[in-house]
């Protein structure tokens, strides 16, 4: 039975193998995975391939001593938590020791008890050095900027299961409808996490061409098809000791997901061409606007891959279901954009935020984002009023309505809704070829083609 506190996972670093040998069979068989290192060098070079809990290291060594290697952990691995242990004891340095960053000081020869205090004195709160906050808004995501907005009941629970699962190495699965905010959540685990100097490699799987699927994840050598004319890194190389996060999984096919689950199960995999295994250290997120369940049933998604992915799920409820964050959401995506555009903030009236409020959403989150965005960019106000939101959602008969009793061909609802648009940012183009999500070019060829002035 594991009786170290938060401890799965440890290096042990001693040029004695004696002392090597007797701290990893008093920490195997309190089921801790303990891994040996003979020198400063050989622990550093484990340090940047794997993820550890905790460093038992030696101050006298020959090629570099304790105190060098604890400097480096620091710099390289400011996470990572560290007890010396010396058999020549001297108070001065204890002090740098402790002085540097180490956790505690042992005296060899010691016993199990000494290191069973030692190690669990670390606090919880030790084991990764949080860089996300609970605010008045929401999960703020420090190192990336981003905040995940939110003070209802579902979203505080779902940012103290983040909070909670991001120190270890579990795989999440993030459910929800589109829009939603599952992207964001899995880079809010990263960024909590031990691999949170590591890349985090985000892959669309709906946007992946299965023909070249392998290519793109596991990468090739050269000359192992048609037209591999260079070595290719794949996207798991790219994320090795990072993070990967698989956005709609459900889109991957079976014979995909044969793959992957080969690969979660063996932590390695091979260049398309090429006979060399490649080791693979990754925390895997997935995400899916699909329930799975039904997708297993339709066997379109294997229940063994499902079961390796889902160990702990994570789901974002509809923004119709979390209503009370809405005038939250409003006055983020206010300041984001009128910073962005500098515009003044304007104000939003209560009959607005009502209608905003009552409004089902079935874009979510995104949707509202981009809402509050295009009001900022097309209306010219100090107040926001029921008048200002679009016709669809305020029910109101606007200056531009897509349908009403006349029936235009495609071509003509196109012209009227380009003029619509150039009137309504006065004729500037690159901001209406935004608004529209074509490029300036695309705009310039179609003002010419409809002979919009």
């Amino acid at each position: 039975m594991n009786s170290f506190n938060n401890i799965n996972r440890v290096l042990v670093v001693d040029d004695e193998p004696v002392v090597r040998n007797g701290i990893d069979r008093i920490l195997r068989n309190r089921g801790i995975s303990s891994v040996l290192a003979a020198n400063g060098s050989e622990a550093l070079s484990l340090l940047a391939h794997s993820r550890f809990d905790l460093v038992l290291l030696d101050i006298r060594m020959e090629d570099m001593d304790g105190i060098q290697v604890l400097k480096e952990i620091r710099v390289k691995h400011p996470d990572t938590r560290v007890i010396m242990i010396t058999g020549y004891p001297t108070i001065d340095t204890a002090v740098q020791c402790i002085k540097l960053g180490a956790l505690d000081y042992l005296v060899k020869p010691f016993r199990i008890d000494d290191l069973e205090v030692a190690i669990n004195k670390i606090k919880p709160t030790d084991t990764v050095s949080k860089k996300s906050i609970v605010n008045k808004f929401g999960l703020k995501i420090e190192s990336s900027k981003h905040l995940i907005v939110g003070q209802s009941p579902p979203m505080k629970e779902i940012f103290d299961k983040i909070l909670r699962v991001a120190p270890t190495d579990s795989t999440v699965l993030i459910t929800g409808e589109s829009g939603t905010g599952k992207e964001l959540v899995a880079r809010a685990i990263h960024v909590n996490s031990n691999r949170s100097h590591k890349e985090f490699v985000a892959v669309d799987c709906s946007s992946l061409v299965e023909t070249l699927l392998e290519s793109e994840l596991f990468g090739h050598v050269k000359g192992s098809f048609t037209g591999a004319i260079h070595t290719k890194h794949g996207l798991f190389e790219l994320a090795n000791h990072g993070t990967f996060f698989f956005d709609e999984i459900s889109n991957l096919s079976l014979t995909t997901q044969a793959k992957l689950l080969r690969v979660i199960q063996e932590r390695e995999f091979m260049k398309v061409g090429d006979q060399k295994k490649i080791k693979l250290d990754i925390r895997i997120i997935s995400a899916s606007n699909k329930d799975l369940h039904d997708s297993i049933k339709a066997g379109t998604f294997r229940e063994d891959l499902y079961y390796r992915l889902s160990v702990v799920p994570i789901h974002l409820p509809p923004l119709r279901e979390r209503k009370e964050d809405i005038p939250l959401l409003i006055d983020h995506f206010l300041n984001q954009f009128s910073q962005k555009i500098k515009k003044p903030i304007p104000e939003v009236s209560p009959e607005a935020i009502e209608i905003l409020k009552e409004y089902a959403w079935p874009g979510n989150v995104r949707e509202l984002k981009h809402i509050i965005e295009r009001i900022l960019v097309l209306e010219d106000t100090d107040v926001i009023r029921a008048s200002n939101l679009p016709a669809y959602i305020s029910q109101r008969q606007g200056e531009f309505q897509i349908f009403s009793e006349e029936l235009l061909s495609l071509e003509e609802l196109e012209k009227k809704y380009i003029r619509f648009v150039l009137q309504r940012t006065r004729g500037k183009k690159t901001l209406a070829a935004k608004i529209l999500g074509i490029n300036r070019k695309t705009l310039g060829l179609k003002i010419k083609r409809y002979n919009l002035s």
